[in-house]
């Protein structure tokens, strides 16, 4: 592929230049038709048996996006009581909300019990908590099912190393911290991790924690977990997620547990990264290029403040080189390390990577950059935080969160 962005029509028809200039950059760029598709397309995993797909709402959670999620079916996960409160204000009812937090305080636990949100706990311990702040509930139990998959150990969240999940042969003091607080168990989750582009280690894991499922009697639901990756390398024409060949795959599954359990239960899973990441680029200025020892680096204004995946996880991006608002052919590489403007060494976007060369002036658009993009930027070096625009159906550009100022920052002291 030479371009995404042409073959996509990402900006809509927009000159990404006139966008850098109007509204500054970093930015992030978003396209309202591809968040929604890539939504849709979640939304339609499991047809034969009763399902929702929860939006893990980490990944993304501008309010304008939350409220395309809803449009298009979705329900969500929240991993935070600020999480929640992003999503009632967002419009979702709290029915269409799962709190799936991780090693939570009584208060933000009491939280969601007062909204009357169905949570999911981590350990034994957090259900005890449960029990006692909500004497004659429902709950849900995170299973940790022992195997995991992702593109990086930091995003591996199933198997006996991460600290995610109750292990399988605690399900006994599951049953009896349940008896005890008089608990209703309504649910059972895992997540075996995230960017998985492979499905049989999903499927192998939607196959175990039915066979787990089975210890438990008149479960409400059951939710698979999420992590269909996308094609970080699409530029070197990498295949994107066999959706259709893993729905095949998976029906069958579900068609033998039904028959062993009796019935079906709602069946749920939790994407995030595929529903938002390709949704969005990110447009930087291209401030200064050097030649040290040998090599060109091209120094812009996209920091990992502005998009820590690179420097966090070693994550690839793609990077489409834009000048005088047009794209500059692949046809001719150099290569070249791309880095940002905070005084970290880690700060590279991309490290000696094959480009058109980059000059002055040049705008870098960073592709796939919707999920854990904004989600974890940060104001180090005192930086503060990139304006979000949306490019809606009709073609029109719209503000969905206002560009942070030095006085932002003040504010807080």
């Amino acid at each position: 592929m030479n371009s995404f962005i042409e073959q996509s029509n990402f900006f809509e028809g927009n000159n990404p230049e006139e966008l850098a200039k109007t509204y500054g950059t970093p930015l992030y760029v978003y396209n309202e038709k591809i968040l929604r598709a890539r939504m849709d397309a979640v939304a339609k995993v499991i047809t034969k048996y009763p399902y929702t797909a929860n939006y893990s709402v980490k990944a993304n959670t501008n309010i304008h996006i939350l409220k395309l999620a809803l449009e298009e079916g979705n329900n969500c996960d929240a991993m935070s009581a600020g999480e929640i409160q992003m999503l009632l204000k967002a419009g979702f009812p709290k029915e269409r909300i799962f709190f799936v937090p991780n090693n939570v305080s009584e208060e933000e636990m009491q939280f969601a019990i007062d909204h009357g949100i169905m949570t999911s706990c981590d350990s034994l311990a957090q259900l005890e908590l449960y029990g006692s702040l909500n004497k004659g509930g429902k709950v849900a139990v995170r299973i940790n099912p022992g195997v995991g998959a992702g593109h990086h150990e930091k995003v591996i969240t199933g198997g006996k190393k991460t600290k995610f999940g109750i292990s399988e042969e605690f399900i006994p003091q599951i049953f009896e911290i349940a008896a005890k607080y008089n608990l209703t168990i309504a649910g059972i989750n895992q997540h075996i991790g995230s960017l998985f582009m492979d499905p049989q280690p999903y499927l192998d894991a939607v196959t175990n924690i039915l066979r787990i499922a089975l210890q438990f009697k008149d479960l409400e639901f059951i939710d698979f977990g999420g992590g269909y990756g996308i094609p970080y390398h699409k530029l070197d024409d990498e295949a994107v997620f066999p959706m259709e060949d893993f729905k095949k795959r998976l029906e069958p599954i579900l068609d033998d547990f039904v028959a062993k359990y009796g019935r079906a239960p709602l069946f749920k899973s939790e994407p995030g990264r595929f529903c938002v990441a390709e949704g969005s680029v990110i447009l930087g200025r291209v401030h200064a290029v050097k030649h040290n020892n040998g090599k060109t680096f091209a120094g812009t204004d996209i920091g990992m403040n502005v998009l820590v995946r690179p420097s966090m996880y070693d994550s690839w991006h793609d990077i489409e080189v834009i000048r005088e608002g047009k794209v500059v052919s692949r046809d001719s590489l150099m290569e070249q390390t791309v880095t940002g403007n905070i005084c970290e060494s880690g700060d590279l976007l991309a490290k000696d990577r094959p480009l058109p060369e980059m000059k002055r002036g040049d705008l870098a658009c960073v592709l796939d950059t919707g999920a854990y993009g904004w989600s974890m930027c940060s104001t180090y070096n005192s930086r503060p935080r990139p304006a979000e625009v949306l490019i809606c159906k009709d073609g029109s550009v719209k503000v969905i969160r206002r560009r942070e100022t030095i006085d932002d920052l003040m504010r807080l002291f």
